[in-house]
C-alpha cells in the first residue's frame, strides 16, 4: 500500500478548511474479451472496468464507473486532486471571497470560464452551455438521476457573457463547491435534440457522445468488450499519451489475471484482500486513496419491502446478527473495519456514534420481542409470514462472498435470506430505466456508497423528496425512508457555512440514523489500485481519481 498520502482524517480536515476559507474568503457481458490494440509506440493505456457504464451521460446516472471516465472527456469547472484540493478545469480559477468569486451574502459564486475551451469539433464553450446543462436537469421531460442541488438550492443560473457564469442560490449552500457542475452538456449539439423530442433522454450522443470537452475523446464504445478514447486535438492541454483504452472484464478474477498478465496498466475497484499477491509481483504499484465510500447495507423501507423491515426492532436485530468483523478479518485481511456512519474517516463523523456490536443473543430476543418465532421449519415467522429476505447487490466477488457469510450467519437465529445478484447496469440503474433497487426489488441492498458531494459531506440519499415513484421518476433515495426530522437537519447542514456548527448538526444526523437503523455499514471501502510501473506522474484522486490524465506518460 502507498504510504506516503496523509492519513484519510488528516486529508478531510484539510479539505474542510479549504471549504471554510473559500467561503470566509457506485451487466458484463458474456461476450469474448478484446484485446488492447497493438502499438509499438507508448501511445496507448489500458484500464479495466468490472462493470460496464449504463450509460455515458452523467444526468442518467450514479455508477462510479461513469464517474471515472469524467475526467477523460467531460470535465466540469473544477476537480479535486490527490491532495483533495480544487484545481481550475473549465473554470480560470477557483471563486472565493478574495477574488470576488462569492459575494459578501455567500449566495452568488460568479466563474469566469476559459477562452480558450473548446468542444472536440472546434465549437467555443461558452456559458450559455452551463445554462443549458442547468435547464436540462431541470426539464420535466428529461427523467435525470436527481435534480439535486439544483432543485432545491439555485435560485438561477446566468450567462452573463460568453466567459461568465453566475450561480444564484436561494441562501448559502455549503455544498457548492464540490457539486455545481462537475459536467457540462454541448448545447449546440443536444438543444436540437431536445427542441425535436422534448427529453434528452433517449439522445445517442448519451452513448456515443460525438463530442467533449476533455483531454480525450470519445471514439468507440463496443459492449461487453471495451471502450475507446483518442486524444482531443483541441484541447488546451494535450495529453500525453494518444489512447486510453477501456477493456471491459467480465469479473474480479479476469481483472487480476490481466494485471498478472500485464494487460492493463491501471486495475480499478480491486479488494483490499487483492493487495498482497499484486505487490509481491514487482510489475505493479498498489495505490489506496480515501474516496468517502462505505461499503453498506441499505433496508427497503417502501411498499415492496418485506414488513419486518418497518420495525425498528427488526432492523436492529439484523444489525447485531451480522458479524461484520468477520467480514473485515476473514475477507479483507483485517485492512479495514465496519463503519459507524456513511461519514466515517472524516472530520463530520460523530464520537458518539459507534459501530453496531455483533451480539446473537440480542439478536434473537429482539427478533422474539417483536413476534417473529421459529416455525417448525426453522424459519421465523409472524402472522403466517416468513421472515426470509431478498439481499440483493451486484457481482462483485467480494459481496457474493459475503452474501454466503451472512446466509450461514442468518439461518442459525432462524433467518433466511434469499441471495440475488444482477449485472451493475441492472441493478443501478434508476428508476425511469427499471433499475433493480430504484424500483424496490429487494429488502437488503448492499453497495458502496459515498456522500453526494465528496469531499464535501452534504447528502440527499435518504431525504424524503428524492423518493422516486411512477409520479416522480426522478430521485436517488432508493431506500424509500422519509423523516421529517431528518431531512430539515440534511436541509439546514446544507445551507451552514460554519464548519464547527456544521459538524454538530451532522452528529444530531448520525444519531438519528443509527437509533432507526436507517443504513448499517459493512467495511470502509477506499478505492484500491493498481498502477503499472511503466506508467507514469498517476496520482490518482479520492474524489476525481483521472483529474491529471492529461499529464500521465509511458516511459
Amino acid at each position: 500500500m502507498s504510504s506516503s498520502r496523509p492519513k484519510p482524517r488528516t486529508r478531510a480536515l484539510i479539505v474542510a478548511l479549504v471549504f471554510a476559507l473559500l467561503v470566509a474568503a457506485c451487466a458484463p457481458a458474456a461476450a469474448p474479451e478484446a484485446a488492447a490494440p497493438q502499438s509499438t509506440a507508448p501511445s496507448l493505456a489500458t484500464i479495466t472496468f468490472v462493470q460496464e457504464p449504463d450509460t455515458l451521460n452523467l444526468m442518467y446516472t450514479t455508477m462510479w464507473f461513469v464517474g471515472l471516465l469524467n475526467e477523460l472527456w467531460l470535465v466540469g469547472l473544477w476537480n479535486f486532486d490527490d491532495n483533495l484540493a480544487p484545481v481550475p478545469q473549465l473554470a480560470r480559477e477557483i471563486p472565493s471571497a478574495a477574488n470576488g468569486g462569492i459575494s459578501a451574502d455567500g449566495r452568488v459564486i460568479t466563474v469566469h470560464l476559459r477562452e480558450d475551451a473548446l468542444w472536440s469539433d472546434g465549437t467555443p464553450l461558452t456559458a450559455a452551455d452551463f445554462v443549458f446543462t442547468y435547464e436540462m436537469i431541470l426539464a420535466e421531460n428529461n427523467t435525470v438521476i436527481t435534480r439535486n442541488p439544483y432543485d432545491p438550492f439555485v435560485e438561477s443560473v446566468v450567462a452573463e457573457n460568453d466567459h461568465t457564469l453566475v450561480i444564484t442560490f436561494k441562501e448559502p449552500y455549503a455544498p457548492w463547491l464540490s457539486s455545481i457542475f462537475p459536467y457540462v452538456l454541448p448545447k449546440h449539439v443536444l438543444e436540437p435534440v431536445f427542441q425535436a423530442e422534448g427529453t434528452l433522454d433517449n439522445a445517442a450522443w448519451n452513448r456515443a457522445p460525438t463530442v467533449g470537452v476533455g483531454p480525450y475523446v470519445f471514439s468507440q464504445w463496443e459492449s461487453g468488450s471495451h471502450i475507446l478514447f483518442t486524444r482531443n486535438p483541441n484541447h488546451w492541454q494535450p495529453a500525453n499519451i494518444e489512447r486510453i483504452f477501456i477493456r471491459i472484464t467480465p469479473d474480479d478474477a479476469a481483472q487480476i489475471a490481466a494485471i498478472k498478465a500485464g494487460d492493463t496498466d491501471i486495475g480499478v475497484f480491486l479488494s483490499f484482500a487483492d493487495a498482497p499477491e499484486l505487490e509481491a509481483l514487482g510489475t505493479v504499484r498498489v495505490v489506496t486513496t480515501p474516496s468517502g465510500f462505505m461499503e453498506g447495507w441499505f433496508f427497503n423501507f417502501g411498499e415492496n419491502g418485506h414488513p419486518a423491515l418497518k420495525d425498528v426492532n427488526v432492523r436492529r436485530a439484523l444489525a447485531y446478527a451480522f458479524n461484520r468483523d468477520q467480514i473485515n478479518q476473514d475477507l479483507l485481511l483485517g485492512l479495514t473495519q465496519p463503519p459507524a456512519s456513511p461519514w466515517d474517516l472524516s472530520p463530520y463523523a460523530s464520537p458518539d456514534v459507534k459501530p453496531w456490536p455483533y451480539d446473537p443473543d440480542k439478536a434473537a430476543q429482539l427478533l422474539d420481542e417483536a413476534g417473529w418465532v421459529v416455525g417448525a421449519d426453522g424459519i421465523r415467522e409472524k402472522d403466517g409470514q416468513k421472515l426470509i429476505l431478498r439481499y440483493v447487490t451486484n457481482m462483485r466477488r467480494l459481496r457474493l462472498d459475503t452474501q454466503v457469510v451472512v446466509q450461514d450467519m442468518y439461518r442459525a437465529l432462524g433467518i433466511g435470506v434469499e441471495l440475488i445478484n444482477h449485472p451493475s447496469d441492472v441493478f443501478f440503474g434508476g428508476y425511469a430505466a427499471g433499475g433493480v433497487i430504484a424500483t424496490g426489488q429487494y429488502d437488503i441492498a448492499e453497495w458502496s456508497s459515498q456522500p453526494d458531494a465528496f469531499p464535501d459531506p452534504n447528502s440527499t440519499r435518504w431525504m424524503c423528496r428524492e423518493i422516486p415513484g411512477p409520479d416522480n421518476p426522478v430521485g436517488g433515495n432508493w431506500s424509500f425512508y422519509c423523516n421529517p426530522e431528518l431531512d430539515a437537519l440534511f436541509d439546514l447542514q446544507a445551507a451552514t457555512v460554519d464548519t464547527a456548527a456544521r459538524i454538530a448538526i451532522f452528529g444530531e444526523i448520525q444519531k438519528i440514523m443509527m437509533d432507526d437503523m436507517v443504513w448499517l455499514g459493512v467495511w470502509q471501502d477506499n478505492d484500491v489500485w493498481s498502477v503499472a510501473n511503466r506508467l507514469q506522474n498517476v496520482r490518482l484522486s479520492g474524489a476525481d481519481p483521472f483529474w491529471n490524465i492529461a499529464e500521465w506518460t509511458i516511459r
